[in-house]
């Protein structure tokens, strides 16, 4: 497991040095990287999952433990260091749930004991009850995240974690970024939405393909985002309460 990776700026859009130099990001530690539409959010987590070497259109440089990774680091699937979730995921293997964490544990060299463990994790994630015996095809959408999030958690031994924009997934999202950082990956959130924002350690602001600052998460930040995420759960609650067939004549008064 790595301790740590190293971002070591390049330039923006228009060719100018990146006014951050360098972003170090620790083992455990919840990063967001925010910035408008365009902004080079997506380019810069391009260059992690790449590992880039200065051999992108940014030019910046990932180090792993202060080290340049090998071209085998970079290209070899079985260590791949990089897993990426996103807000667009799908199953298209025919096969159970069961079976699909059986066979992914098998591959990772893990035992058999973990699918049980992520099932568990990934209920705790949706409301969506996912049971084993599960199609993956028949996964809602919420469903396929929260499993998602679980199998990268316990069974993926990739040590860094790129979430790119979850905040309509329909999973419980302090707890997913909770139950990642728990397990010692290095967790990196591209997000508009402030409750995920405001959750992490720090936050990497993006403007004209370049980054322009590094924000630590204040208190008061951490505060507003337990705020939000009471107004988020309660959103959960209700969806599923519709889904349902439950006729609401009332919204739970929380305290905020």
């Amino acid at each position: 497991m790595i301790e740590e990776i190293t971002i070591i700026g390049g330039y923006d859009k228009q060719g100018n040095k990146e006014p951050v130099e360098k972003v170090i990001i620790k083992k455990g530690e919840i990063f967001g990287v925010v910035g408008p539409t365009g902004s080079g959010k997506s380019s810069l987590i391009g260059d992690i999952e790449q590992l880039a070497q200065e051999d992108t259109f940014s030019k910046r440089k990932i180090l792993v433990d202060n080290k340049e990774p090998s071209y085998e680091d970079r290209t070899n699937p079985r260590k791949k260091m990089v897993a990426q979730l996103s807000q667009n995921m799908n199953f298209l293997a025919d096969m159970s749930v069961g079976d699909f964490l059986t066979l992914h544990a098998k591959c990772r060299g893990a035992s058999n004991k973990c699918v049980n463990a992520v099932v568990e994790l990934a209920n705790t994630l949706t409301g969506e009850p996912i049971k084993n015996e599960h199609e993956l095809t028949i996964l809602s959408g919420g469903q396929s995240r929260a499993l998602m999030v679980a199998d990268v958690a316990i069974i993926s031994n990739s040590p860094i974690v790129l979430i790119d924009e979850i905040e309509n997934a329909g999973i419980r999202k302090h707890d997913a970024l909770k139950a990642l950082a728990g397990h010692g990956k290095i967790v990196m959130v591209v997000t508009h939405d402030p409750v995920l924002a405001l959750m992490t350690d720090k936050r990497i602001v993006m403007k004209n393909g370049g980054m322009q600052n590094v924000v630590h998460t204040s208190e008061k930040e951490k505060q507003i985002s337990e705020k939000l995420n009471k107004i988020d759960e309660l959103m959960l609650n209700l969806r599923d309460r519709v889904r349902n067939g439950e006729i609401l004549e009332e919204i739970e008064h929380i305290e905020i």
